[in-house]
This record gives structure tokens, sequence and C-alpha cells, in this order.
């Protein structure tokens, strides 16, 4: 991997959120190329790759920074792209108690809870009725899922928020990372949520404003266009 200058992530957004975890220590921008179906991460597909492709490897493009979570659980680290959830085993609420900065929130009663990123905003946390950040944003989402009581809405916290996510004695929880790393928790464990030191890196060919337009095409106001 040393002198490695570019990544290409060759799938959907699994895959690239799956090489973004790998690689981003390294800071060796990825190129998103689109196989899948949604594709929000990724930007090219795989007509458009042998086009652009000459010309992004003669140092044409952009490179576009996007934050990332580090979940922290005693000793352990994991860093996320997407998002952090906790979520039930079971078809049952779960109880997590939430400290931001050292200072009591308040007590979910819900489904879990998902702590997203700008990119993840796209994602489970839209799903879940949460807001939609601007990519290169910094701040974290926090939404719940299926909340019956507590703040049943989402909260947008600043970049520098630590939040500590703690399961309820008797409740069984499951970690999951970006969907795809998932650990049990045993009650009573705290998880502490916060921006990570590292960043992702992605070389972009279209304007910056390309966002705006991948957000009315792919989540629904332009499927119907010709």
């Amino acid at each position: 991997m040393a002198g490695t200058e570019l990544i290409l992530s060759i799938g959907g957004d699994g895959t690239i959120l799956h090489v973004a975890r790998i690689v981003t220590p390294l800071s060796v921008p990825i190129l998103g190329i689109n196989l899948g179906r949604l594709g929000f991460i990724t930007e090219i597909d795989g007509a458009e790759v042998l086009s652009h492709l000459p010309d992004l490897l003669k140092g044409k493009g952009w490179i576009e920074e996007r934050a990332m979570l580090e979940a922290q659980i005693e000793d352990k680290s994991f860093h996320a792209l997407n998002d952090v959830v906790l979520r039930s085993v079971a078809v049952r609420l779960v109880n997590i108690e939430v400290e931001i900065d050292d200072t009591a929130l308040t007590t979910y009663r819900a489904d879990g809870i998902i702590m997203a990123t700008a990119t993840g905003s796209t994602s489970y946390s839209l799903a879940s009725g949460g807001p939609i950040l601007h990519p290169q944003s910094r701040e974290i989402v926090l939404q719940p899922i299926s909340c019956h009581l507590g703040l049943s809405h989402a909260l947008v916290l600043p970049p520098q928020s630590i939040v500590d996510l703690k399961v309820a004695r008797g409740d069984k929880v499951i970690l999951s990372i970006d969907g795809q790393v998932e650990s049990p928790l045993p009650d009573g464990q705290i998880v502490r949520v916060k921006l990570s030191s590292h960043i992702a890196h992605f070389l972009r060919i279209h304007k910056p404003t390309y966002f705006y337009r991948s957000l009315w095409q792919k989540l629904g106001g332009g499927r119907n266009e010709s």
C-alpha cells in the first residue's frame, strides 16, 4: 500500500464504505465507480469511467474531504464513514441513556440510536426521519429509531461534540458500524462517539455542486426524467 496515489473502488456504496475504512488512515484518495444501484457516495458509473479515467490519472479533478466518526468501547475503536448505530437485537424497545459533553440529555426508549456523519445523513438516518447535511459538513446527526419515549426528533450537533451512549441494564443491543461491522454489546456498556481524526478523501470529476443534482436524481425527484 505504500506509495499508492489512488484507490479505485468498483461496486456500490457498500463497497466504498468498506474501502474507506481500510484506506482512510493512509489519506489516499478514492475514486468511486458505481456498479451498484443507488451509488450516492460514488460519482461516476461504468459507462463514464472510460471517458473520464485518463484525465483523472493525469491529475485532473478535485479532492473532496468527508468527516468520519469514531466509536470507542473501552480500549477498542471503530471508524465509520456513514454511521454508528446502536439497535435492539429483537423486535422490542431498548433504553439508551445519552450524555453530550458530560451533560445528560435524555434516556431514549426506542428501537435504537443512529449517530451519522454528513455522508450518512442520506442513508439510514434519512430513512428514520433525519435531516440531510451537505457532504462536506462536519456536524454530527443524532437520530433515534422509532422513538417511543424521549426526544423523537434528530439533533444536529457541532463537530467538537462527544456523545456517550449507555445501554440500560437488561437490554440487548448490537453496535453496527456502517451497517457492515456488527458486535453485540453487554448491558450497561458505554459507547463514546465523536468525530474521527481520520478524513475520507474522494477524487471527483464533476463540479462541487454535483451533490444537489445527485439529491434530485437519486432520492426520487428526477427518476421520471428522460
